[in-house]
């Protein structure tokens, strides 16, 4: 991620943002924060290191004290230029001193902290070490939900990442299908995207035949036939923000029952978003889209959850799944997106990213839902 994706956010959005983490950590019943670089660091202060090393970085996040950013020495300009860094407090370390003493003294010797999920084993056994008193979680069980809510501003660039995806999928179906690799047609995919403005390309899923029936097959050198079902997802970020979106095409006419099948999860992803309104647990959008599926004797072919969250990454949470109970919230945005996968034979994904609105959802992909053939 480059520092031009952090350009609609200003130093008062991030000083709110790690008040907010500092708050709920202690409403967690937590003593801080503990944030290494990713998707966390990004959106809690705008930055990202250049390069990710064995040097330690981290933020530390407590209530009732200023943020404070410990950093290499050697790229500590770097971090003064971020847009967040007038909200916090740079402390610097130098090689050959010890980064563990000096986050040390930042920390309640006997606390327990949230510690972002990919924080180095390394960095956390040192602390361990330092301070044998503390205890950790991760920021995924401890804070599930700190980014899960949308601001306006946040809101209208996963919209923007939405609409370029639906660019992408207006043309790729212009393009020939039959006779070409899967290969191909997901370079194409990734060209779009960033055409549209995509500055990070996550995953183009071209599924051909019975390689729809694999969930997660990307690309491969299949050459695509005609009379093959193709599953098609892909997505990204686009200023800094997730794009996700599938649609399943096909080459040439396609038979009754794959046309039924079709509807059948057209139908179940309609009546998965219908589910979406503010106070609805989560896990009722996934029983909603899967009722439909399992009402028609496919139950066994939906073998995966309904949706994920999406922000600043392309899966984060709140997951739409049974068991997760959390209630969804205005802001709020993830996929839904059914399918059912016969194996050796085809597949169907339908998804759209979900906002959840006042009084209900609003889609952020608009392109046909529809069976669209290619050639």
């Amino acid at each position: 991620m480059t520092g031009s994706t952090t350009a609609p956010f200003t130093a008062d959005d991030y000083r709110a943002r790690m008040e907010r983490a500092a708050r709920s950590a202690a409403d967690a019943g937590l003593a801080g924060l503990l944030v290494a670089p990713g998707p966390d660091l990004v959106w809690l202060t705008g930055y990202s290191p250049t390069a990710i090393t064995e040097r330690l970085t981290l933020l530390v996040l407590a209530p009732g004290q200023d943020p404070v950013l410990v950093v290499p020495t050697l790229e500590a300009p770097d971090a003064a230029r971020a847009t967040g860094a007038p909200a916090l407090t740079l402390r610097d370390w130098t090689d050959g001193k010890d980064p563990y003493a000096a986050t040390a003294a930042l920390l309640d010797s006997g606390g327990r902290f949230g510690i972002s999920d990919n924080a180095w084993a390394m960095h956390l056994l040192g602390l361990q070490k330092t301070l044998p008193g503390t205890s950790y979680a991760a920021l995924t069980d401890a804070l599930p939900m700190l980014r899960a809510v949308k601001d306006a501003a946040e809101l209208e660039l996963l919209a923007a990442a939405g609409a370029a995806a639906d660019a992408t999928f207006e043309e790729i179906r212009k393009v020939p299908f039959g006779g070409r690799r899967e290969s191909e047609v997901g370079a194409d995919l990734a060209d779009l995207l960033r055409r549209f403005g995509h500055s990070q390309v996550d995953f183009t899923i071209v599924a051909s035949g019975p390689n729809g029936a694999n969930p997660h097959h990307e690309v491969g050198d299949r050459v695509i036939e005609r009379g093959d079902m193709v599953v098609l997802d892909f997505g990204g970020l686009k200023d800094g923000y997730g794009s996700d979106t599938s649609r399943t095409v096909h080459v040439g006419e396609p038979t009754d029952e794959e046309r039924r099948v079709h509807d059948l999860v057209r139908e179940a992803q309609e009546a998965g978003f219908r589910a979406v309104r503010p106070g609805v647990a989560c896990q009722e959008v996934d029983r909603a889209a899967r009722k439909v599926i399992t009402d028609a004797g496919y139950g066994e072919y939906f073998i995966h959850r309904t949706g994920h969250g999406i922000g600043v990454t392309t899966h984060e949470p709140p997951y739409m799944i049974e068991g997760e109970e959390q209630p969804l919230v205005p802001g709020m945005c993830f996929s839904v997106e059914p399918g059912v996968y016969l194996p050796g034979r085809f597949g169907v994904r339908i998804e759209d990213i979900v906002t959840v609105t006042e009084d209900g959802g609003r889609r952020l992909n608009d392109t046909s839902r529809e069976m669209v053939i290619v050639e």
